[in-house]
Parts: C-alpha cells; sequence; structure tokens
C-alpha cells in the first residue's frame, strides 16, 4: 500500500491538501469531481472517489418454499444474514405448515437485528434493522468474551464443588447467545470485506477484518468446548479436584489476558499468555503422573478433562497469537 505526505496549504480562508495524480488519474477524476471524505473513530479520514449510489439500497434475498429440506431452508436464512442481506423472504408456492413457519422465525430469532416485519400463510418477511455504522467490533467481541468468561467460572465452580446437575442447561443456553453475537459479529466483517467505506468507518483496515475473524471463531469454538466438557464431565469418578481447579484458574487467565492483548494490541501482554500456557501445561503434567493408575475409570475421567481444558487453553493462545508484532513504520513518499 502506497503512502504519501502532503503539506497543508492555506489559499483565502480554506486549508486544502492535495491528492496524489497517480490516484486522481486511476480513479477518472478532474476538477468540480466530488470526492465523499469519511472522518473514522480514530480520527483518520478516508477519501474515496465517488459517491456510492447503492449504499442506500436494500439488499434483499428471497428462498423458495418448499426447499430440498427444512435444514437447507434454514442454512440459506443464515447465509443470507451473513452475507449482509438487509431483507430475508421466505416466498412459498404451497402454504407453509405451522411446523415448518414454526422453525423458520425460530431460526430468525437467533440472528441479532433480525426482526420479522411480514407474515401470512404463503410468506415470512424479516428486515435487519441496525445500522451497521453504529456497529462495533471490538463491543460484541468483548461481548462474546464476557458471555464465553461466565460460562467457564460456572464449569469451574462446579468441579470445584462436584455438583454440575443444575449448570449444564445454563451453560447451554449461554452458549446460545454467544452464537448469535458470534452470527453479528460475522455478519459485520464481511459487510466491511465488501465495503471499503464501512472498514474506514469502523476504523477496520484489512488485517483487521481477518484478525476479528478468526477471534471471533475462537470465542465460539471455546463456547462449544465449555458446553462439551459440561456435559461430558463425570464428577463422580473425578480425582485431582484441587490440581484441576488450580489448571482451570490459568486457562481463565489466559482467556482474560488474550482478549485485552487482541482488542488493545498488546504484544507484551500476548506473550504472558503464552506463559501461563507454559505453567498451566507444567500443572497438567504433574497431575497426570499423580492419577492412580490402578483405577481406570478415575484416569480416564481426568485425562478427559485435562485433554478438554487443554484445547479451550489453546483457544487463548491463538487468540494471543493474533496480536501484530511490533515493527518500524515504512517511510512515507513524498509525490
Amino acid at each position: 500500500m502506497a503512502r504519501y505526505a502532503r503539506r497543508l496549504q492555506q489559499i483565502g480562508s480554506s486549508i486544502l491538501v492535495s491528492l496524489p495524480s497517480v490516484w486522481i488519474k486511476s480513479n477518472n477524476l478532474k476538477k468540480g469531481s466530488i470526492v465523499p471524505v469519511h472522518i473514522n473513530r480514530d480520527n483518520s479520514i478516508s477519501i474515496f472517489a465517488s459517491e456510492d449510489d447503492t449504499a442506500d439500497k436494500i439488499k434483499e434475498l428471497t428462498i423458495p418454499y418448499p426447499s430440498v429440506s427444512m435444514d437447507t431452508l434454514v442454512n440459506q436464512v443464515y447465509g443470507g444474514y451473513l452475507l449482509g442481506y438487509d431483507m430475508i423472504r421466505i416466498k412459498a408456492s404451497l402454504q407453509l405448515s405451522f411446523e415448518d413457519a414454526d422453525r423458520i422465525k425460530k431460526a430468525m430469532r437467533k440472528l441479532v437485528g433480525l426482526e420479522i416485519v411480514d407474515e401470512d400463510g404463503f410468506l415470512i418477511s424479516a428486515q435487519f434493522l441496525l445500522d451497521a455504522d453504529t456497529l462495533d467490533a471490538e463491543k460484541i467481541l468483548r461481548r462474546m468474551s464476557a458471555i464465553v468468561a461466565g460460562m467457564y467460572r460456572d464449569m469451574l465452580e462446579a468441579i470445584r464443588l462436584k455438583q454440575n446437575s443444575s449448570i449444564r442447561k445454563v451453560i447451554s443456553g449461554r452458549d446460545d447467545e454467544v452464537d448469535r453475537q458470534y452470527f453479528l459479529l460475522v455478519r459485520l466483517i464481511r459487510s466491511a470485506m465488501m465495503d471499503q467505506k464501512l472498514a474506514g468507518k469502523l476504523n477496520l483496515s484489512n488485517i483487521d477484518i481477518l484478525d476479528y475473524r478468526i477471534a471471533a471463531n475462537l470465542l465460539e469454538s471455546a463456547g462449544d468446548y465449555i458446553v462439551d466438557l459440561t456435559n461430558a464431565i463425570d464428577l463422580s469418578r473425578l480425582k485431582a479436584v484441587d490440581e484441576i481447579v488450580e489448571a482451570g484458574v490459568l486457562v481463565e487467565k489466559m482467556h482474560e489476558k488474550s482478549v485485552a492483548a487482541f482488542v488493545n494490541k498488546n504484544r507484551s501482554e500476548s506473550n504472558g499468555v503464552v506463559k501461563i500456557y507454559d505453567n498451566f501445561m507444567e500443572v497438567i503434567n504433574s497431575t497426570k503422573r499423580s492419577v492412580d493408575s490402578n483405577n481406570l475409570e478415575s484416569t480416564v475421567a481426568v485425562l478427559n478433562l485435562i485433554y478438554s481444558m487443554d484445547k479451550i487453553a489453546r483457544c487463548w493462545v491463538d487468540v494471543a497469537d493474533l496480536v501484530k508484532p511490533i515493527h518500524l513504520t515504512a517511510p512515507l513518499k513524498n509525490a
């Protein structure tokens, strides 16, 4: 990406800045051309070659019913949402059955900002009512992180108390909200990828867009791993609880530091996550050695839990690894 330095000039009461001639020529601009200027959240500006006449147009998707299967139809709804469609319609050639209509509406309600605005026996219309310009990728990611952190704390407390009979449904329900926020973030990121003006307003560079996509996926995966672990754990056969909780607390610290490092682009904080992971590995290796090998059921329970905890821990290492290394800024061109 070429970079240029320009000196501000004053003509009368106006402050002017010249634009690179190569950019002017490549976009066929001339005297009198109008170029939109957007002020970004970080107080930088983005200049575009022309007004986007399609910016205010509503992107619509019509999905025919009946479909090959209801799974296919629901996936098309999710796909349309993630691709940034503002209006999603289910148009039926045969009257919608109650069961199918109910399933479609339940799927739509799982998508943040998508509201059903019209419905009859042959049509269900849902519209995305949030303004993408007002959304914030960082806030959505932090919201996902907070929910996942709560799920993990409750799971760890269940292990500490050896009581998880009532926590399984609670954690599973929270994971549904993680998925809702994940879909919203992916929609926002994909929209920014296709619309550089939106990316500029959100202050997201191309590498930021990619990193947020990966980070969101890692957080969503961590939530799934916590649900799987909570459902699979057999506390009645679990031994070495104190050691497991000690390891679990380290994973909790990794989560907190990795997300903070990512959103703040803090490389030293990122390196700290890797150090905590090394401590975590020391604890779980010690726990493996302390397990009574003569008690097969207890050994399997401990090893399965450690394996699942390690999968969660690796998510936080991967989030921390997204933090860009410190590097020198390339010199500016004077042109």
